[in-house]
């Protein structure tokens, strides 16, 4: 079947200063964006960034009409590379997928044979997606702390907005390797879960309203960090000496009131973690999610919900009514 019809949630522009307009639709492949492979989609993660394109905020999507979905994992249904074979299992995260081209809130989804990954042995489709760009995202920042020298050894590593997803399963994959766990959090109902990942320790947010001095007690090994703004620049001040923090998120706002008083005081490293990574690293770091880096609570972290209920999931992430990961099944 080479142009098999599907239903999709697709994103069309709104009226002027109104947010885009999503809907399901009968599509054909042919109306996908342009591609070598077709794939059946089985899952697709719901990422922040997929809510922020639906609610139309921060100029995510720029050409419509868009499906939706930074990342999937599926079977291959077809491609120009003779490597990926039909029925292979793969998944596709970044590259623009669900931004610049269509992504992963469809049955079936059209891409370039080059942005897909086979998946390594031991990963299934479902945990597949529940990893995704997230999933990856930790694993990638783990992999540059700890070639930056972090080990358990060093002393506690703390984890910012760690009801989301990526700090969900950078706790889960920190534990298994033996780190001290302290998971930060502004939901005090969510202690038991995160306790439950494999964090030691649950501890609310600071209050910051006065202000950040330069340098505070040296606590952290490690900050695995996705919030960004003024909380990166306390946890900075917080490292220890030849301490790492890992940030790829801005939620708490995109400017960082530091100095550079951490980083000449006490050697500290700010990583910058940016998941559209190369192929070669990307499959470095799922063979180490099939691996050393392999979680053992997805289950936990998981809520698999029907095509029906994805808008609702979407806006429910902005009001952070949303607590994990969750991925939308479509096979």
């Amino acid at each position: 079947m080479q142009n098999p019809e599907f239903q999709a949630y697709r994103l069309h522009a709104g009226a002027a200063g109104q947010p885009p307009q999503g809907r399901y639709e009968t599509l054909s492949a042919d109306q996908l964006s342009a591609g070598d492979t077709l794939i059946k989609v089985a899952y697709a993660g719901l990422n922040y960034k997929d809510a922020l394109a639906q609610a139309g905020r921060g100029g995510i999507i720029r050409e419509y009409p868009r499906i939706g979905g930074i990342d999937l994992s599926g079977t291959v249904v077809h491609s120009a590379d003779p490597a990926l074979a039909p029925g292979q299992e793969v998944v596709v995260h970044g590259f623009g997928i669900g931004v610049d081209c269509d992504g992963g809130y469809a049955e079936y989804a059209r891409v370039r044979h080059d942005w897909v990954l086979p998946l390594p042995a031991g990963i299934g489709l479902r945990d597949a997606a529940v990893l995704g760009a997230a999933g990856y995202t930790a694993a990638l920042s783990l992999h540059w702390m700890e070639h930056c020298g972090l080990t358990p050894e060093q002393g506690e590593v703390l984890v910012t907005g760690a009801t989301g997803g990526v700090a969900g399963v950078a706790i889960d994959i920190l534990s298994q390797r033996g780190y001290r766990v302290c998971a930060m959090s502004g939901k005090p109902d969510a202690e038991a879960y995160l306790r439950s990942l494999g964090a030691q320790e649950v501890i609310a947010p600071p209050d910051l309203s006065a202000g950040i001095k330069p340098l505070l007690s040296a606590r952290w090994a490690g900050v695995v960090d996705s919030v960004g703004g003024p909380l990166l620049a306390h946890a900075l001040a917080s490292l220890k000496p030849d301490g790492v923090a890992a940030a790829f998120g801005n939620a708490g706002g995109a400017e960082l009131p530091t100095s550079v008083i951490p980083f000449i005081l006490r050697g500290v490293k700010l990583l910058g973690i940016n998941a559209n990574s190369p192929m070669p690293l990307r499959r470095q770091v799922w063979n180490k999610l099939a691996a050393e880096y392999r979680p053992a609570r997805l289950d936990l972290i998981a809520r698999v919900i029907q095509p029906r209920d994805l808008p609702q999931a979407l806006a429910a992430m902005l009001e952070r009514g949303s607590t994990g990961r969750s991925v939308v099944r479509y096979s």
